[in-house]
């Protein structure tokens, strides 16, 4: 009967590779949690939340989140291996649909300046649904419309974001 070789370091280390992410969590946390707790925040601003709400919460999440996975980890759990379920890992990326998105997304961040949120918005979603496949040309455009005033406004009036309105400006 031959004795297993003793665990090194290294080999151990292997075996509980997703410690790693654990860490990175946990670094990322901390981030989040510093920079939220010394944003300066004026007290006229604040409203019943306040702006390091949201951040704080996220911090600590991710907290938690690092700590139950290390947990996990060091108790004998591990992830499965990715199988490719739904997606055919011999075919090559789809450089089209890569291409198509990358240009509705630079095409958004030079219009939204002189064409305002709104337009330009409209002009992402219909453009990010066609690189995506859908060729529904008479839905598209007023679905895209409808999500892109939509959010406008949420973020605008309900939220307090202003975002440019461009040429609807006094229209909106």
């Amino acid at each position: 009967m031959t004795t297993p070789p003793p665990a090194t370091a290294r080999s151990w280390l292997r075996e509980h590779s997703e410690l790693g992410v654990c860490v990175l969590l946990l670094a990322l946390g901390v981030l989040v949690l510093t920079d939220a707790l010394t944003m300066d925040v004026d007290i006229t601003q604040r409203g019943p939340v306040g702006p390091r709400t949201v951040p704080v919460v996220v911090g600590a999440g991710l907290l938690v989140v690092a700590v139950l996975l290390a947990v996990d980890v060091l108790r004998g759990g591990r992830g499965e291996a990715e199988g490719g379920e739904d997606v055919d890992l011999a075919e090559p990326a789809d450089r089209r649909t890569v291409a198509l998105l990358t240009g509705v997304f630079l095409a958004f961040a030079v219009l939204i300046g002189p064409l305002g949120f709104p337009i330009s918005g409209a002009l992402l979603f219909w453009g990010s649904a066609y690189a995506l496949g859908s060729r529904h040309y008479d839905r598209d455009p007023l679905i895209a419309a409808g999500l892109s005033l939509v959010t406008y406004f949420v973020f605008d009036n309900l939220l307090g974001v202003p975002l440019p309105g461009g040429p609807l400006m006094g229209v909106l």
